[in-house]
């Protein structure tokens, strides 16, 4: 037998121990293989060169020096009674150790290792990030609850813990941009938010889903999808109202500087949003107001300058780069020639840190701050919305949507580019529902750095999610096992999921959730992989259940509402789905017909005529499932399509007995078009569109009312105990908020 080890097998092995998964099975249970040339590309984006055998052997050498555990990592997780194991090689048995508990006590003691196995750390009982100091080394100890922080324990900590039942919640879920108020200039805001947050919570919702708030590009109004932000740690400036913090004299006086005021009524009453023109309005408007803050307030440090000041100096050195990087982004898109993305910019602007930015951010000190100033306005608008919806009487409040990665022309991507993978795109392998794959133009942290960076910078990303809600929704948090990466430039075919370590994230996320008494919600559709739920479910994550993919055990008709998750949130639709009137319809068919997306068939009948038939199908054993549910008629046909059964969706969906469900805007008013139409570009309005009605208007219209009471009636008619509501029992350690 040869035992000559070829190129090849070397490259898989390399990739393999990298954390990529060289085979991988598709939607339909067939084995797949993850060409050499791919494994190759990704790599060397990951900073393993393997094109010949000298790089693959000093790439293999630098691997297996970070997994070897011959040096202790920067951070180790841990969870609250449990033994913490450590590779042997760097502990000698009989070394002392001290632990620096958070609270500021002390633990002493020595490690016993028998030769060659691994030393054991007794069971720590507070949650926290502690220090571990061994031999003047320091390691920080993550100590995670058992669990995240649930729904339970929000309506215990806003009721007393002797509440003994937990009621069944209800919640809505709302695109920001598409509210409309009057003065919002033609995007939805935080003012309008804080608006839909009390309405809400008078009728009886516990929280309020959002959409993505993240910072996008100031200098780059056209990239304006929510899920391709510029960065996960800031937030979108477009959402800011002027007249909240400064008045609304003075955002008229503003407006009237700026000689927009026609402009700026025009756009509130268009359809859809006009992205370039409304961002680069507000901007203007609130560049107007900056100035005279600068002018009348900064000069003397009044209140709000000192309030400002304060801001700027806890947000620290990541808030001043994103500042730095809005400014430099302007500035390069400013220049004949001139591009967008850091990576064309001249070497030296291209490290956050390096000697040109300084001076760059020196010399332009004044418009930096103003992004530091449009911050600070964004951080007050967002954190009234959850202090309304929190006085207004929810348990939750605002559920803040974190996107699965970030655009890799980004700020985030810039200030920390030694954490984030380049040259590759975040996506999914085809699929069912998209048969040709998926690259989402995204980048997110590498699984090398998490290790080696102690995880700074994903804690980082959850506390910003956190800071300004009462949870989080994580987008395709199948991610925090396994992503499928697509090399730039690529087929979205030629990827390879890289795997993630799950249990460190899942305990980070329990700690951060529990010290921001947040609950954690994760979108988890698409193809999962066996025992995943099982897993978000041990940690107190809820899952999500949409109406449109809960079919019946044996292939046919829908499930019963009783039959549904209990440990996930219900909903009728998402974002990238059609609404209940649309799918009703059919125009999620006629969409994606019209945009390419319907596949030839191997019978010969026309595409979308044979798709039609079979909603047809569809939508005869979805109103059976009403009638058997109890929520429609017995005897009753089935209503034609353009005729949907809007309340009877809702009522199917609030019979569900998950500790939550949500119902999206669109289908509360009964809107036919979805807001974002995955696959397409221009074709279909994304992120554009707005609400049929104003904010203020939804509380005094009789049928949206009557939907809301409708909801509120069928979840407060059944409560389950506080002990099944959740994953653990409420005696779990509760760490203190720092």
């Amino acid at each position: 037998m040869n035992s000559t080890r070829r190129p090849s097998d070397t490259i898989v092995t390399l990739a393999t121990r990298a954390g990529f998964e060289v085979e991988w099975q598709d939607a339909h249970r067939k084995t797949q293989h993850v060409p050499e040339n791919t494994l190759t590309v990704l790599l060397e984006r990951m900073g393993l060169p393997c094109a010949n055998a000298t790089q693959i052997r000093q790439s293999a050498a630098a691997l297996e020096a970070e997994l070897s555990g011959r040096k202790l990592p920067p951070l180790m997780t841990a969870q609250v009674g449990r033994g913490i194991a450590f590779p042997a090689a760097p502990i000698k048995s009989g070394s002392h150790y001290r632990i620096e508990l958070e609270s500021g006590s002390i633990i002493d003691g020595r490690f016993t290792a028998p030769k060659g196995e691994e030393a054991l750390l007794a069971p720590i009982d507070e949650p926290g990030y502690h220090t571990l100091v061994i031999n003047e080394q320091r390691v920080t100890l993550a100590v995670a609850p058992r669990r995240s922080y649930t729904i339970a324990d929000a309506w215990r900590t806003l009721h007393g813990d002797s509440a003994a039942h937990t009621p069944l919640l209800w919640s809505i879920a709302a695109q920001l941009y598409g509210l409309r108020r009057a003065g919002d200039g033609g995007i939805g805001d935080y003012s309008a938010l804080a608006q839909l947050a009390i309405g809400s919570a008078k009728r009886g919702a516990h929280a309020l889903a959002v959409s993505p708030t993240h910072a996008m590009f100031s200098a780059e109004p056209n990239r304006f999808s929510p899920y391709s932000p510029s960065s996960r740690l800031w937030l979108n400036v477009t959402h800011i109202d002027p007249a909240a913090v400064f008045g609304a004299d003075a955002a008229r006086a503003a407006l009237e500087a700026a000689g927009a005021s026609d402009a700026w009524s025009n756009l509130e009453a268009l359809p859809l949003i006009d992205w370039p023109n409304a961002v680069t309005l507000k901007l203007k408007v609130l560049r107007t107001l900056y100035e005279n803050f600068c002018a009348h307030e900064r000069a003397r440090n009044a209140p709000r300058a000192l309030e400002f000041h304060g801001f700027c100096e806890r947000a620290g050195r990541a808030l001043e780069d994103h500042a730095r990087f809005e400014a430099l982004q302007a500035w390069q898109l400013a220049q004949e020639g001139g591009h967008g993305h850091w990576r064309n910019w001249p070497a030296a602007l291209r490290d956050p840190r390096s000697p040109e930015v300084e001076a760059f951010a020196e010399a332009n000190r004044h418009e930096v701050d103003f992004h530091l100033f449009l911050q600070w306005l964004a951080a007050k608008g967002l954190s009234h919305a959850q202090h309304a919806a929190r006085d207004a009487g929810m348990a939750v409040g605002l559920i803040a949507d974190l996107a699965v990665g970030c655009d890799s022309a980004g700020s985030h991507a810039w200030s920390y580019c030694d954490d984030m993978l380049q040259g590759v795109s975040v996506g999914a392998p085809p699929d069912l529902f998209n048969q040709a794959g998926q690259a989402w133009g995204l980048t997110t942290f590498s699984p090398r750095a998490m290790r080696t960076q102690g995880f700074s910078a994903f804690i980082d990303m959850l506390r910003a999610a956190f800071a300004h809600a009462g949870g989080i929704r994580i987008d395709h948090i199948l991610g925090l096992r396994r992503l499928w990466l697509v090399p730039e430039g690529e087929s979205t075919r030629n990827g390879a999921y890289l795997r993630y370590p799950l249990e460190d994230l899942l305990r980070l996320i329990a700690l951060e959730s529990w010290r921001h008494r947040a609950i954690v919600i994760g979108e988890d559709l698409g193809t999962v992989p066996p025992g995943f739920r099982e897993r978000l479910d041990e940690h107190g994550i809820a899952g999500i259940r949409v109406l449109w993919f809960e079919g019946g055990h044996d292939g046919k008709g829908f499930k019963l509402p009783r039959e549904w998750d209990r440990n996930a949130v219900g909903t009728t639709t998402t974002h990238d789905l059609p609404t209940v009137a649309g799918w009703w319809r059919g125009s999620d068919i006629t969409w994606r017909n019209r945009i390419g997306q319907t596949m030839a068939r191997a019978d010969g009948r026309d595409p979308e005529q044979a798709a039609h038939e079979d909603r047809a199908n569809d939508r005869a054993a979805l109103w059976r499932a009403f009638q058997q549910a109890g929520v429609a008629a017995p005897d009753v046909a089935a209503p034609p399509p353009d005729e949907a059964p809007v309340d009877e969706a809702l009522a199917f969906v609030a019979a569900t007995p998950g500790p939550l469900v949500t119902f999206p805007l669109e289908d509360l008013l009964a809107q036919v078009e979805q807001p974002n139409l995955p696959g397409s570009i221009d074709e279909h309005p994304n992120w554009r569109r707005r609400m049929s009605l104003p904010v203020d208007a939804l509380f005094t219209d009789d049928t949206f009312c009557d939907r809301l009471l409708a909801v509120d009636r069928t979840r407060g008619a059944a409560t389950v105990p506080s002990s099944s509501a959740s994953n653990a029992s409420s005696a779990s350690p509760e760490p203190d908020t720092p």
